[in-house]
């Protein structure tokens, strides 16, 4: 078994950097750590928890640079891009430590005359973020701050493809002050992972990532009576209804296909268009895809850089393939992207017609730069085949008509309904999802929920 790990940037292939995996002894001393420091942490008020964390945000974006080039280094997305996600950090961190105050408050009973009750919510202990590489900052700090200001300690894991990441929370949580065990990392292997997974001293797991590794993390916490957070894959679809506005639903609907390389959670990746305006659609959806400037992302120019790896990208060809094969339409074509390179991380946007859902193209999570579009008739076909999915994170309705939006919003099997707009998360609301999407809620005053446990007072005169 090895004992170190390299970063293979897919900026250009080369080998980024070398990280050791943490031993069996670092693991137990952090464990120890955290244990040891959640006594005094639930024990420090909310006031100070909030300025403390909210001092390590003021960290993270004063290393606003940094951040962004550790992002295009390691999974590729433009330097052009990069910094947004740092603003997407702040929001979301500021707002859950504005939201602490509501999400923690004591929940009070209708008075009875004799008798003081209420529900107070208390930290669980210790919670394990398992972080995913391709919003590394944003998906991580979900969890981290609402865990830290409710009172928890917290062992952050992140992706072998993104240490820096994990490098740099440690390094603005250490010069915040926050006390020694409070927030820690861990570089660790598949196996050491599933064996922190099991161990007495994590109380929670919050984890991001694929489906099966999703079913491996519960499998490994099965025999403990702890509480698991995961947001797994997605499918995400769009209906753009005849009374769309279509220039904005086009311009929309391409950036949420393509941004990031498609390597987005709650990213566009299937999308239905009323027979009415289908060409249109397609006409100049596929225009505005021709025009990104596909390339190298450490130049400023660029907007759209390569998959994560090689491996990623060569899956989503094979997709691609295999739809065209079973009858689809490639609309880009090939050698229209320089850029394109098989065998590399660099593989250029596609847009697919003629298209079905026995195809692996608009069934199953593409996770990339490819996108299948399909006409219908109207409301019922297009929900029929919005909830043919296994996967139920976000769906978007383009309309004009609110009442409808929110008829179709009703029936759709998804955790969010987005109405002309689409790949966002808002933190006031919660983030969360069905089916094989997972299970939990971050985000929102609801995302302390699952940070804590309710413990009733019930005291008589």
């Amino acid at each position: 078994m090895s004992k170190h790990f390299s970063v293979i940037s897919p900026v250009d292939g080369s080998e980024l950097l070398q990280r050791d995996y943490h031993d069996a002894a670092t693991v137990r001393a952090t464990l120890d750590a955290a244990n040891h420091a959640r006594r005094s942490w639930r024990q420090v008020s909310l006031t100070e928890r909030k300025l403390m964390v909210g001092r390590a945000v003021d960290e993270l974006v004063a290393r606003k640079e940094r951040i962004a080039e550790a992002i295009t280094r390691q999974i590729g997305r433009p330097i052009s891009q990069s910094p947004g996600e740092v603003r997407g950090l702040e929001e979301r961190a500021r707002t859950m430590i504005e939201l602490a105050e509501q999400g923690l408050a004591d929940v009070r009973p209708t008075p009875k005359a004799g008798f003081e009750r209420f529900l107070r919510r208390e930290p669980l202990g210790t919670v394990l973020v398992l972080a995913p590489w391709n919003y590394p900052f944003l998906t991580a700090i979900n969890t981290i701050v609402p865990a830290l200001v409710a009172g928890n300690t917290v062992i952050l894991k992140h992706s072998s493809q993104t240490p820096l990441v994990a490098e740099l929370f440690d390094e603005a949580f250490k010069a915040a002050g926050l006390p020694a065990g409070v927030f820690q990392i861990l570089h660790l292997d598949h196996a050491a992972t599933l064996q922190l997974v099991a161990s007495e001293g994590i109380d929670f797991v919050a984890f991001t990532g694929s489906v099966e590794a999703g079913r491996t993390v519960q499998r490994a916490a099965a025999e403990r009576f702890i509480g698991l957070g995961l947001e797994l894959g997605g499918k995400d679809p769009a209906y753009v209804r005849a009374d769309a506005n279509l220039p904005s639903a086009i311009e929309n609907l391409v950036d949420g296909a393509f941004f990031n390389s498609g390597q987005s959670c709650c990213g566009i990746e299937r999308i239905y268009v009323h027979q009415r305006h289908f060409d249109d659609f397609v006409a100049g959806f596929v225009e505005l895809t021709k025009g990104y400037r596909f390339g190298n992302p450490l130049d400023a120019h660029t907007n759209l850089g390569p998959m994560v790896r090689a491996s990623a990208a060569a899956f989503v060809r094979q997709q691609t393939a295999e739809a065209i094969a079973q009858g689809a339409q490639a609309l880009i074509p090939a050698g229209h992207f320089a850029a394109d390179a098989p065998g590399t991380a660099y593989l250029a946007p596609q847009v697919l017609v003629n298209v079905n859902h026995g195809m692996r193209v608009m069934s199953e999570e593409s996770f990339g730069p490819v996108i299948g579009i399909m006409p219908v008739s109207g409301d019922e076909e297009a929900l029929q085949l919005m909830n043919d999915s296994r996967y139920g994170l976000t769906a978007s309705i383009w309309s004009a008509d609110r009442d409808a939006a929110l008829h179709l919003g009703e029936r759709l099997e998804t955790g969010t309904v987005f109405m002309n707009r689409c790949d966002y998360l808002d933190p006031t609301l919660a983030w969360t999802g069905v089916k094989d999407t997972g299970r939990g809620v971050s985000l929102s005053v609801l995302g302390y929920s699952q940070l804590t446990r309710i413990k009733s007072f019930h005291f008589k005169d």
